[in-house]
């Protein structure tokens, strides 16, 4: 697969030219937009051989949402927020079972930048800060096709915690000696 991430918004199209893929790419406005313009199919990274492959990707800012076609067909539209509150990053997810951290006052962060990563996923830079999760097109698949299922989830797991969505993340405790 060959994909070009047009950094500058909105594309007006494309035409043969020097560009990847041989096109060259007219893109304007406050969108960001990844197209593939040769795909074949992957088997690295977490991509099986059948595995669903971005065609389009859309970075809607006001809405806070990225939109995201496959080649099966699935179009999603992965609020920000969710994708910040399951971002596949250790300091998200932790380095092992039961040590997740569980994310609050995500609701209205943005997306400051998306940067492909190989042919096989994007690293997105969120406006608190956060840039670490690498989410491949398994995973922003994973997130598209089981939104209901993870907000659900999340809410519940706020509640257990007595937390709120719109909280504050706790501070974390200060490193300190523990044979002292």
């Amino acid at each position: 697969m060959v994909a070009h991430l047009c950094a500058k918004g909105q594309c007006r199209g494309h035409r043969a030219g020097t560009g990847v893929g041989g096109y060259s790419c007219a893109c304007v406005g406050p969108a960001l937009h990844l197209h593939t313009y040769h795909p074949i199919e992957l088997a690295m990274a977490g991509l099986s051989k059948h595995s669903p492959t971005p065609q389009d990707l859309t970075v809607h800012s006001q809405s806070r949402v990225l939109q995201i076609r496959f080649s099966d067909g699935a179009d999603f539209r992965i609020p920000f927020e969710l994708m910040r509150v399951y971002s596949p990053s250790a300091e998200v997810q932790g380095h092992g079972e039961g040590q997740e951290v569980l994310q609050t006052g995500k609701r209205l962060v943005d997306l400051d930048a998306l940067d492909p990563v190989g042919n096989y996923a994007v690293q997105p830079r969120f406006s608190d800060g956060h840039d670490t999760g690498i989410f491949s097109w398994d995973y922003l698949y994973f997130l598209g096709a089981e939104q209901e299922r993870l907000w659900g989830d999340y809410e519940k797991r706020l509640q257990e915690a007595g937390r709120e969505r719109d909280g504050p993340m706790p501070l974390a405790a200060a490193p300190g000696c523990a044979s002292h």
